[in-house]
Parts: C-alpha cells; sequence; structure tokens
C-alpha cells in the first residue's frame, strides 16, 4: 500500500502528527509495535482497572491550550473527564497546593515559601518567560535554528517584546535561584526540584531556566484527567483517526527505513509499507538503528552525546477498594520525602487516584491509584531474574509506604498491585534500555542544541520526545504541529 506519509510509533507525537496530516487531506499510516497505541502515555487493563503507564493526566488540554489546539486542528471535540483544580505537593516540612487557577497559585506560593521581592521578583521572571515561550511555542517556533529562515521565524514567534528573553537560553534555573539568594531555601528549591524532574527530567542546578520556567507554570495551571484515564482519551482519538481515514497497524515492529527514488521502504518483521514521507516517533537511539543510513550517521553525535543523560521510571498500580482512598479533597499528589537526598527511588513521587464513580478505571466501589517515581537505570541493569524481582518488590512496598502519608490505610487489601521497572518499559514499550521521555533537559542540549526533526534524509522526519521541544505530552503534542507543517510544505 502506498501511503503519503508512513509514521513509525503510536506514541502521543506519532498518532498526533498522523492525526493532523488526515485531516489535512493526506494519507497516513501508524506502525506501532505494540498491540495498541499509546506508548509512555498508554494504558493496560487488568480484571476491570484500567491503569495509566506513564502520563496520568491531559496537561493543557483546556480551551486555549496546546492540546486543544490539536482537538480543533483534526476537528474532534475533548474526552469527558474532569478539570482537575489542582494538586498538592507534599514536602518534608510543609505542603503546598498548585492550584489550577492562575491567582490562587500566585497566592499560595507566596503563603508557603514568602513574600518578599526577592521571592516576588524570582516568581515574576519566571511567569514573564513562561508566558513569552508559551506563545513563541504556539506559533510554532522550532529549534535548533540551523539557517537564516528558521532565524527569521524563530524571532517573528517571539516578537520584540519578547526578544531580550532570549538571553536567559544559556542560563540554568539554579543560576536564577542564585541571583535572587534563594537556592539555599529548601523548600522553595525542593518543590522547584520536583517540578523540573517531571517535566524535563533534570536537576535544579542543570535545568535550563526557560524549560524550567514552562514545566513550572503549566503543571500548577492546567491538568485534566480523562474519564477512564488515558484509554479513555486514546480510545477515541483512535476512533476519530481512524474515522478520517487513518490507517493503525497494531504489532508491527519496524525493522528497517529504505530510501527509493520515490519515497521510502519500511519493512516490518509482518509486511512491508511503502510511503512518499516517513515521520519516526520512535526514540532517536531507536530511530537510529532503523533509519536509513544518512540519517543514522546524523543522529550519532548526539546519541553518544546523550547516553549517560537518560533515565528510568517505576510505577506501582494498584486496584483498591474505595475506603482506602478516602478523606482527600484531591485525587493527585506529589510527595517529596527528604531536601537533602538526590530525588527519585521515591524521593519525589506522583500520586494519581481516579475519580469517584469513574467506572472505566474501576469496578464499582473501587479505585485505580499510580505511584510513579523516577529511577536510574545503572540500578536495574545487570540483574538476574531474582535479584530484579527482590528490587522491584522493595522499591514497590517504599512507595506504598510513602503514599501512605497521604493515604493512610493504602494497599491493605489491594484486588491489584503490581509494578512496573525499567524491563517492563523496554519489554512492553520497546523503550532502549527501558529509558522513558527524552534525555535529562542541560543548556547543553536543548533548544539551539536539541536534535532537529529533521536530519539527513530528505523527507524524513523525527518527532517526539527526543527532538524540540523536548519531552511530556506537551511537547509532543508542539512537535506534531511543526513537523505536520513540514511534511505538508514537502508534499
Amino acid at each position: 500500500m502506498d501511503r503519503d506519509v508512513l509514521v513509525l510509533g503510536g506514541g502521543l507525537a506519532g498518532v498526533a502528527t498522523a492525526l493532523r496530516l488526515q485531516a489535512a487531506g493526506l494519507s497516513t499510516t501508524v506502525l506501532e509495535a505494540h498491540g495498541h497505541a499509546g506508548g509512555c502515555a498508554g494504558y493496560y487493563r487488568r480484571r476491570g482497572f484500567s491503569f495509566d503507564v506513564g502520563a496520568t493526566t491531559l496537561v493543557d488540554f483546556e480551551p486555549g491550550g496546546v492540546g486543544a489546539e490539536l482537538l480543533d486542528a483534526v476537528g474532534m471535540l475533548a474526552p469527558p473527564g474532569e478539570a482537575l483544580p489542582g494538586y498538592r505537593a507534599w514536602l518534608p516540612d510543609r505542603t503546598v497546593t498548585l492550584h489550577r487557577d492562575p491567582a490562587a497559585w500566585h497566592a499560595e506560593r507566596l503563603r508557603a515559601f514568602g513574600d518578599t521581592a526577592a521571592h516576588r521578583r524570582f516568581w515574576r521572571l519566571l511567569d514573564g518567560l513562561a508566558g513569552t515561550f508559551w506563545v513563541a511555542s504556539r506559533a510554532g517556533v522550532a529549534l535548533p535554528m540551523r539557517n537564516p529562515r528558521d532565524v527569521v521565524r524563530a524571532a517573528g514567534a517571539i516578537g520584540l517584546r519578547g526578544l531580550p528573553a532570549a538571553r536567559f537560553l544559556g542560563t540554568t534555573l539554579g543560576d536564577a535561584l542564585r541571583r535572587h539568594g534563594l537556592r539555599g531555601d529548601a523548600a522553595l528549591v525542593g518543590l522547584l526540584g520536583m517540578l523540573v524532574e517531571d517535566t524535563v527530567h533534570s536537576t535544579v542546578d542543570d535545568a535550563p531556566l526557560i524549560n524550567s520556567a514552562l514545566g513550572i507554570t503549566i503543571r500548577g495551571a492546567g491538568l485534566t484527567r480523562a474519564a477512564g484515564g488515558m484509554r479513555g482519551f486514546w480510545r477515541p482519538l483512535v476512533a476519530h483517526y481512524r474515522h478520517l481515514g487513518g490507517d493503525l497497524r497494531t504489532n508491527q515492529r519496524v525493522l528497517s527505513v529504505e530510501r527509493q527514488p520515490s519515497g521510502f521502504v519500511v519493512h516490518t518483521h509482518r509486511g512491508t509499507f511503502r510511503g512518499r514521507q516517513v515521520v519516526s516517533a520512535l526514540p532517536a537511539a531507536t530511530t537510529a538503528a532503523i533509519a536509513p543510513p544518512r540519517t543514522a550517521q546524523a543522529l550519532a553525535p548526539y546519541l553518544a552525546r546523550d547516553a549517560e543523560s537518560l533515565g528510568g521510571a517505576v510505577v506501582v498500580c494498584l486496584g483498591v477498594p474505595e475506603h482506602e482512598v478516602a478523606g482527600q479533597e484531591l485525587t493527585h499528589h506529589q510527595i517529596l520525602e527528604s531536601y537533602g537526598t538526590p530525588l527519585g527511588e521515591g524521593n519525589n513521587m506522583f500520586v494519581s487516584v481516579s475519580a469517584p464513580g469513574d467506572l472505566d478505571s474501576a469496578p464499582a466501589g473501587h479505585r485505580t491509584v499510580m505511584l510513579s517515581t523516577h529511577t536510574e537505570l545503572d540500578a536495574w541493569s545487570g540483574l538476574d531474574d531474582a535479584g530484579h524481582a527482590a528490587r522491584r518488590k522493595e522499591l514497590g512496598d517504599r512507595l506504598v509506604g510513602l503514599a501512605r502519608q497521604v493515604y493512610p490505610r493504602l494497599a491493605e487489601q489491594p484486588v491489584l498491585f503490581e509494578t512496573g521497572t525499567p524491563r517492563a518499559y523496554e519489554r512492553f514499550a520497546f523503550r532502549p534500555g527501558g529509558a522513558v521521555g527524552g534525555v535529562r533537559q542541560t543548556v547543553r542540549n536543548s533548544n539551539q542544541h536539541a536534535v532537529p526533526h529533521q536530519l539527513g534524509e530528505r523527507g524524513f522526519w523525527l518527532v517526539g520526545d527526543s527532538t524540540w521541544p523536548g519531552l511530556g505530552t506537551v511537547a509532543c503534542v508542539l512537535g506534531s504541529r511543526i513537523v505536520a507543517a513540514g511534511v505538508q510544505a514537502a508534499s
């Protein structure tokens, strides 16, 4: 079958790109190695429970947001769900509510961390940078800039008033804290550290300031959970794609991509597909392994640079009786156990609980609970089966114990208790080494130094968490817009 575009990978970046192209009149096929779409924003079902395996909420899918723009562009209504009023951060010595309402969040952060001139200047800087670069991102700015046309486009997206903000491209969040005399504020740094680990997978002192500002502000103001969790999001999304004439082929693991005079031939372990252009939404390392030689060669320096900047995740999935999660008005929480210990391995854990009455997520009288934390891949490599099982149990029990700060009776009588590790992400999500998300972002590998959307082969595109603008569902949706526009221009 000849298609205008073959999309490799059925995660959010891949399907969003295919949706945009299909809605614009191009014929597309998505090739997904798993049994259903979703990728690292996917789900699995067990005994009437539906569990999210990565992302548990939709970020910025409300009117005017990045996700809403995608749905509008493809003519789709937002899936039913709940707009979360916010979530609560549990720090070692205080709690902080990250309100959805910007005014409430502004007041809360001054209450929790201090209402001094330095605090106000710091928050004003973050808010200003976020405002400038959200506008630029939504205008379709693409980095890295590789020619004068890219420079003109970026300048137009940022605007004259926003151009001074570009001077912060080489600044880290830690730099900004030090300039305001706040780097020693353990509570403030603790909260910011949690937020930037979740959004740019980096530390306060390494995370680029601009990327941090975007991640910190968006998490406090715009989360939605679809009814049924990510399964409730993916089912209508895939149905709409197919309604538009899109072709989703599951259980199709891509083996290689060949360049031919008329386009590309993609070989999977179950067949051969032909397309005029190809979009790879696979991790950069996987793309390099299957791409035509020129793209593989162009990716090699990026892969070498970022080899030590990858991380993993551990997720505990619980199906529990309703009473075990009673007593909290909010269903989402983030827990920091210690200010003085490196983040990850439970020290920074996100807790997501399905809404009461959400029968697409759990049977009547029950709820689903997902506990997730970052983990170092080295801690899991080389383990035999017994060693892996022991470490998985140890960390799973630890996460449940930490979550009992919020839900004291959690997992006393669980219907289901399963723990996913990097080994599970490697086996079921086909992530090399079990790495999830993109690389840990620093000023050395992001923005102007990010992996471009096109390398080597004309008509072969890259999109997803390995490329600009980076990791997370919002970044994947933004990347889909940039790549879809490029594919259409080249058609």
